[in-house]
């Protein structure tokens, strides 16, 4: 995960409510928001050594600067994603346009099977886990499982808060899973705690769940996350992560952080 896909935010701002987060009369600041998404940029390239790759933003596309919807990208293999709200349906075919031209070989899913990329579909090298109900539809899994030949374990979110699998889970390099278990139904919890190993499992506390803790950067062994996560910092230090926490909140008006920003091309 050293390549990133990032869009600037030159189009940014809540222009419409899709999930709790959301509020018209909670206008994000553009200008601060474009200072804390260069700082990112800055901490990613230049501190941690990542590539990032730009694509072009959009007018009245707000929400493009969250890349990481974009889609899921397995070696050159691409399947962009199908949106459930009609205001982010019209980012799919730049999402679509930038892997094409890129070289990749892109899959389509059937119109109606939503699934919203790398915000639902995360996990390790010999795993992975998609979130589904808020945003993205169960029935994608067992398609892209055949796509990438892969194990994709389901995992229901039941809080309208962590609306997608990347704001309450965090797989890490070294092999530990950050989340925050309250985010999931009972069955789901038990299926984390039969995968992953109890010492591999790091629990983040409510507060800083709700800061987006969660939506974290995980290249090698630094991991890139909100500020204001003082516990989660902590549990990261000691197992020997070198921590980056970076000022988000402009683009948390929106359900959003670190990890929503970036889209892992590699």
């Amino acid at each position: 995960m050293s390549r990133l896909l990032v869009c600037p935010p030159d189009y940014f701002g809540i222009e419409y409510e899709i999930n709790p987060w959301m509020r018209v009369s909670n206008t994000a600041d553009l200008k601060r928001a474009r200072l804390q998404w260069y700082a990112l940029m800055q901490e990613l390239e230049h501190q941690i050594g990542a590539t990032l790759e730009r694509m072009d933003p959009i007018a009245s596309l707000p929400d493009m600067v969250f890349t990481a919807n974009a889609g899921v990208l397995y070696g050159l293999c691409a399947v962009p994603s199908r949106f459930r709200h009609p205001e982010r349906q019209r980012e799919e075919r730049y999402f679509e346009q930038w892997f094409r031209t890129h070289g990749y070989d892109v899959t389509l899913l059937e119109e109606g099977l939503y699934f919203e990329g790398a915000g639902d579909l995360l996990g390790f090298p010999d795993i992975w886990f998609g979130g589904y109900r808020q945003r993205t539809d169960i029935r994608a899994y067992p398609r892209l499982s055949e796509i990438f030949n892969r194990e994709i374990i389901p995992l229901e979110l039941v809080n309208p808060r962590f609306y997608h699998l990347d704001t309450c889970f965090c797989p890490l390099s070294g092999g530990e899973l950050l989340y925050y278990p309250p985010a999931f139904d009972p069955y789901a919890q038990t299926v984390l705690s039969d995968r992953i190993a109890k010492d591999r499992q790091m629990i983040v506390p409510e507060a800083e769940a709700l800061r987006f803790a969660c939506n974290a950067v995980c290249i090698g062994r630094h991991v890139v996350l909100p500020d204001g996560c003082p516990d989660t910092m902590k549990q990261l230090e000691e197992r020997g992560y070198h921590v980056h926490p970076v000022p988000l909140d402009e683009f948390m008006k929106a359900g959003g952080s670190a990890k929503c920003l970036t889209l892992a091309l590699e």
